[in-house]
């Protein structure tokens, strides 16, 4: 038989098992967090009736998913965790309360273009919530606070959660006569951050079609600066042409507020008009997070209201808001830049039990004792020698070897070892799990700030 050559699929990641133990240490704290809320955990599936997941997506999802036959079924792998969500609520409206709040970590697909950072398969974390006719606006306040918790239980300091309202947009949009062009202006405005001021302004004149003169107008709106009390002010002074853009700016006003009530500093979030969001499903609230010292990263963290994406799947309005971490880029980008704190224990257990002896039933012992007592711990089931053992301890990262010989037995007591510092005690089961139990306890913050 010939041998196939192993590989991995372009825009695929596999991890090693110290990188997966980070990479489920921040799904630990997201989840944590969620919960904290009330939020529930959902799943759904990963393949959906194509004509579901299409029903609105907008900007590039036709033709980034992954769509395919299977006997006279016409399937898709899911593009986001929002569009599901939608059809999971209509699907049983009837036996959930609202408002519906549910969080989502799980993997998604997208058909496009493999580079670095960016992923063909990839896990979103999602939050949203989901009213029945009608969500107070309070609701967009409490989505990004809680974002704001999850990334300081990350370790993050210097980030911002940039805050807008697609309703001023629209609505000056028709101030500009531009109403018909707004989904194409708002999609071109969003690249910003990436192509630059004269590109977007390119774009605008030739892809969209729009005089030289209200392009600028434009780029001279969304380039409103300030503190958020400034922006709010300039944006004022737009107020009573436009009824859909005077309900942004009042609801901006009322985000803005209530997140300082939230908790969330000043210094974490910030008014700006050039968030637009490329999916055409929001229409109010939008949401981006960048990383203050990394702008190369990009948006690590966004969402939005969706008022209307429900409407394609029942027939009662369903509006909901939530946000979305792109987990596994962001867990790529922070490793990349050296920022995933090297001191944390990755190894899949705290404790490696090393018998001595050729009857390991007092090992077995011991290891149940400390298991008991809350710890994760691996019996070394092999016949080898000690310098063998020691090393399998050594490539494996266990913080504490535990070894257990005939004189710990006749001594009622066992070895432990900390394998960072070589410190090495002679306690009992139940001194031995309090050792390794506190000296996990302060492992500081997934990410470091640099």
């Amino acid at each position: 038989m010939s041998i196939i050559k192993p590989r991995t699929l372009s825009g695929f990641m596999e991890l090693l098992p110290s990188k997966q133990a980070q990479f489920e240490r921040m799904m630990e704290i997201l989840r944590r967090t969620y919960s904290s809320y009330g939020f529930a955990a959902l799943d759904t599936p990963a393949i959906e009736d194509a004509q579901i997941l299409l029903a609105k997506g907008g900007g590039e999802t036709e033709k980034q998913i992954y769509r395919f036959q299977k006997g006279d079924s016409d399937l898709a792998l899911r593009f986001d965790l929002t569009v599901p969500l939608a059809k999971y609520v209509a699907l049983h409206y009837n036996e959930l309360a609202f408002p519906f709040r549910r969080y989502q970590i799980s993997k998604v697909y997208r058909g496009e273009r493999a580079q670095r950072g960016r992923f063909r398969e990839f896990y979103q974390a999602d939050i949203d919530i989901i009213g029945d006719g009608k969500l107070d606006i309070v609701n967009d306040a409490e989505i990004p606070a809680i974002i704001y918790k999850v990334f300081r239980g990350f370790g993050l300091q210097r980030f911002q959660i940039r805050v807008n309202n697609r309703k001023i947009l629209s609505g000056f949009y028709a101030m500009q006569d531009l109403s018909e062009k707004s989904g194409d202006i708002m999609r071109t405005v969003d690249k910003l951050d990436k192509i630059g001021t004269e590109k977007v302004r390119n774009l605008l004149i030739g892809e969209c079609e729009i005089s030289e003169e209200k392009a600028d107008e434009i780029l001279k709106f969304i380039s409103i600066t300030g503190s958020n009390a400034e922006v709010l002010s300039a944006l004022e002074g737009y107020c009573g042409r436009n009824e859909i853009f005077d309900l942004g700016v009042q609801e901006l006003r009322t985000v803005t507020a209530n997140l300082t009530a939230f908790g969330v500093p000043e210094a974490n979030f910030a008014v700006d008009l050039t968030i637009a969001r490329g999916l055409d499903y929001y229409t109010g609230t939008v949401y981006e997070t960048t990383l203050l010292d990394h702008p190369e990263i990009g948006s690590v963290c966004s969402g939005g209201r969706y008022d209307n994406l429900a409407g394609y799947y029942i027939d009662k309005p369903l509006p909901g808001v939530g946000i979305s971490i792109g987990l596994t880029r962001l867990f790529y980008v922070l490793d990349e830049q050296g920022l995933l704190n090297p001191e944390l224990p990755s190894s899949p257990c705290d404790a490696l039990v090393l018998p001595m002896t050729e009857n390991i039933t007092a090992a077995v012992e011991l290891a149940e004792a400390l298991r008991n007592a809350g710890l994760r711990v691996q019996l070394y089931g092999e016949q080898k020698k000690f310098k063998q053992k020691m090393s399998y301890a050594d490539k494996l990262g266990v913080p504490f070897a535990v070894l257990l010989g005939d004189d710990e037995i006749a001594a009622g007591k066992c070895s432990v070892k900390n394998m960072k510092t070589g410190q090495q005690q002679l306690l009992t089961a139940a001194e031995a799990a309090a050792e390794i139990i506190s000296c996990l306890e302060n492992n500081g913050p997934i990410i470091l700030e640099k």
